[in-house]
């Protein structure tokens, strides 16, 4: 009797890093009969279902929606209206991890065994993310072991035609609209490109006080107070002279057609987020 074949499966966040991967391994691996798959929050920004729609139509293949049977605010409920928070980040556990591995996790216990690839730059630090849980389940970073790095990212994206989601104008990584990982210009950026999103952020964030949270969405400050005119002008002062600071220090890609986009991790340092929202 033949076992299970092995299932090859590609996460993708509706980042760049992973749309990458998705690509390198379509053009590098052909044989391979790679399942993609997104799991939806129901929170993402609106760039992020026209990017995927634009990776689907390079890959000639369907991307799986993976939807988590209980949405944001069902589990909002359930941690006592608590936002999730970089120490407590339920929202990557129960809204990604879980609804992934609740996808998988049948077939491995049927004894399958399955690979699933993640997008681990050459030139990162080994972020947090997805360790296997399970022995039929391994994870391999192939931009690790060929040596590309972000450069190499964005060449892979430029040469497909299918570039950079269109949020990287104004923000620096997918991920849910209220994201807690968002710099301070970020949530001001948000308020600006989908005001309804910033308004149900603020929404979420007062019934979260109310109910005794200790965490707003940024630190330190709530969003209410984040977008009194004064404080905005204060943050966006203090992004252009980051900016400046760090254009006298880039060197320019001739290679490349348009200027490279400033990692906002490089202005205001490396955040350890979570890669299966954010790669």
């Amino acid at each position: 009797m033949r076992g299970l074949p092995t299932r090859h499966v590609l996460g993708l966040s509706g980042g760049r890093d992973s749309a990458a991967l998705a690509l390198h391994m379509s053009e590098r691996h052909p044989e391979l009969d790679i399942e993609y798959f997104f799991t939806d929050t129901g929170k993402e920004l609106p760039e992020v279902y026209e990017f995927l729609w634009r990776l689907e139509g390079r890959l000639g293949k369907t991307i799986q929606r993976l939807n988590p049977d209980r949405d944001f605010d069902f589990w909002l409920k359930q941690y006592k209206h608590f936002l999730p928070s970089p120490k407590i980040r339920w929202c990557t556990r129960q809204l990604k991890i879980r609804p992934f591995e609740e996808w998988i996790w049948p077939y491995l216990e049927a004894g399958g065994k399955a690979v699933s690839y993640v997008a681990i730059r050459s030139d990162e630090d080994y972020r947090e993310g997805y360790s296997s849980t399970h022995p039929n389940l391994s994870v391999l970073l192939p931009f690790r072991e060929s040596g590309i790095d972000k450069a190499g990212v964005l060449e892979l994206l430029d040469a497909s035609g299918v570039g950079l989601p269109d949020y990287y104008r104004w923000r620096s990584r997918s991920g849910c609209t209220f994201c807690f990982y968002q710099q301070k210009i970020e949530w001001v950026r948000l308020m600006e490109e989908h005001p309804d999103a910033f308004e149900a952020a603020k929404t979420y964030e007062k019934n979260a006080v109310d109910h005794g949270s200790p965490f707003t969405w940024s630190q330190g400050e709530s969003l209410d107070e984040l977008a009194r005119p004064e404080r905005i002008s204060q943050i966006r002062e203090d992004h252009e002279r980051r900016v400046a600071r760090l254009r006298d220090k880039v060197i320019p890609n001739p290679l490349r057609m348009t200027p490279e986009p400033l990692d906002l991790d490089l202005l205001y340092g490396s955040a350890k987020v979570c890669i299966s929202c954010h790669k």
